[in-house]
């Protein structure tokens, strides 16, 4: 039977956590923010954790780790699960079964809803709408994760990785070795460099951003386990771009970036970046996620991206240069248990007050 872990929280690493993050490395469409130190990074932020998971012949075979927190002064849990649940979405007995213990878990923590965002790619689901559909699964809703990205494929040779590239890309990381730029992975000591770097990007570039405790807390729950590097470009031992890379299974992933106002024509962003598909390749991943473009269809994003900057668009013109696929995931989708909860759920976010 299916069984229930709850509130995984700060305390010592067990073997019931090695076989979870095993089972989340090996799954097709296993994701770094299914793992253990994942729910522990984010536990130190408001975020309560549990698991639900079912196992065949002693080997665990589909599951979902929800990060709750209370909303609307309290009364209420709101339940998610990103990049997940972790199931054979195909299998009509493991699926509902799953649905089901989630179900029992939101109702045990007052959870009002669930909001799912299963790893699951777009086009390789075409079952996805009568699924949500059997299941009374609302996808008229908000994503909280980036639905798009890019994947840089790692199995060629490094000369055919760079072929495939925007000749202008090419250029800028050929030409930030030509400036002296210099990679390095960085450590602890760096975090207070990378959150410098992040608040001048956010300043210039208009984003919001994390706390700087979040930051340090990202490489503290991560980097030891060896799911998380950190790499700096400089120049004359001066940090010039930072970025954060997470590591699981077959796939590593950009999840923060950051650079200064200094020495921009050195070009150390695409220093850094080469440098981490470099280490991910060494590392035996096969592909590099660059981790969120605007959500909308190809021909729209090559016949704006050079005119807006506003959301992700700002980024996109940078990461469409490393010439990866195109891939958006089902998306998103709310499991309602009560109405009103939902309703004041969706005004909230509705008016930006997230």
């Amino acid at each position: 039977m299916p069984k229930i872990n709850f509130q995984l929280e700060e305390r010592p690493y067990t073997a019931a956590d090695a076989e979870w993050d095993e089972f989340v490395a090996q799954h097709p469409h296993g994701s770094i923010l299914q793992t253990t130190n994942w729910a522990r990074l984010k536990g130190r932020f408001g975020w309560k954790a549990h698991r639900v998971w079912m196992k065949k012949d002693g080997k665990l075979v589909a599951g979902a780790q929800v990060l709750y927190r209370t909303a609307f002064m309290g009364l209420v849990g709101i339940g998610y699960i990103p990049h997940g649940p972790l199931v054979d979405w195909q299998d009509e007995a493991q699926t509902a079964v799953l649905l089901n213990q989630i179900d029992q878990a939101a109702y045990d923590h007052h959870a009002g809803m669930v909001k799912i965002e299963p790893r699951l790619w777009q086009d390789e689901a075409p079952y996805w709408s009568k699924i949500c559909r059997q299941y009374d699964l609302v996808t008229d809703t908000d994503s909280i994760q980036p639905p798009q990205t890019i994947l840089v494929d790692l199995r060629p040779s490094l000369d055919d990785i760079l072929a495939r590239m925007k000749s202008k890309t090419r250029y800028n990381i050929r030409l930030s070795a030509r400036k002296e730029v210099t990679v390095r992975q960085g450590t602890e000591k760096d975090i207070p460099a990378f959150i410098k770097l992040m608040q001048i990007t956010g300043q210039r570039d208009g984003f919001s951003l994390h706390m700087p405790d979040y930051y340090k807390a990202v490489y503290e729950m991560l980097a030891p386990s060896g799911q998380l590097v950190l790499f700096i470009a400089e120049y004359e031992a001066r940090p010039l771009a930072a970025i954060m890379i997470s590591k699981l299974g077959a796939t590593a992933s950009y999840l923060y970036g950051a650079s200064g106002n200094e020495a921009r024509q050195r070009m150390p962003t695409y220093a850094v970046q080469w440098a981490a598909m470099q280490w991910a390749k060494e590392q035996g991943c096969h592909w590099y996620d660059l981790w969120g473009i605007p959500d909308a269809p190809e021909a729209e994003l090559e016949a704006n991206f050079m005119e807006r900057h506003d959301g992700l668009w700002g980024v996109y013109r940078n990461k469409r240069g490393y010439g990866g696929l195109l891939k958006r995931t089902v998306g998103a989708a709310d499991r309602v248990y009560n109405n009103l909860v939902y309703k004041l759920y969706k005004r909230k976010r509705g008016s930006g007050n997230q």
